[in-house]
């Protein structure tokens, strides 16, 4: 799938939304292509909300200095609306909870509207 298929696919009325989740988007190898990708679809779509999953944690490895964090880290986390983070752990799993699997991921709004 292209960026141009993926852009194609979000041109319809009854999309509101984009997710993107594993692998692991905040792998620091994968953050300049999704930063370009997310970049497209805001510029596209300027309304469209969202949503990133990330097994790392935000106040922690995403942070300048953690151990994921790249030159294309904060540009990523502007583009994002609502982040889930931390990793899955089968102990703390919770089947329901909404848009998470275990008790010790958080859903942080990064862009809240006023």
């Amino acid at each position: 799938m292209t960026v141009l298929d993926i852009l194609a696919a979000l041109n319809r009325d009854y999309i509101t939304g984009f997710s993107l989740l594993g692998g692991d988007p905040f792998e620091p190898e994968n953050q300049r292509t999704c930063s370009n990708l997310l970049s497209v679809i805001r510029e596209g779509y300027p309304d469209i909300d969202i949503w990133c999953w990330t097994g790392y944690l935000y106040d922690v490895d995403l942070k300048q200095g953690g151990k994921c964090w790249t030159p294309w880290t904060e540009q990523m986390l502007s583009y994002i609306d609502t982040l889930v983070d931390g990793p899955f752990i089968e102990e703390e799993k919770d089947i329901t909870l909404r848009f998470r699997g275990s008790r010790n991921q958080r859903i942080i709004e990064l862009k809240k509207e006023d």
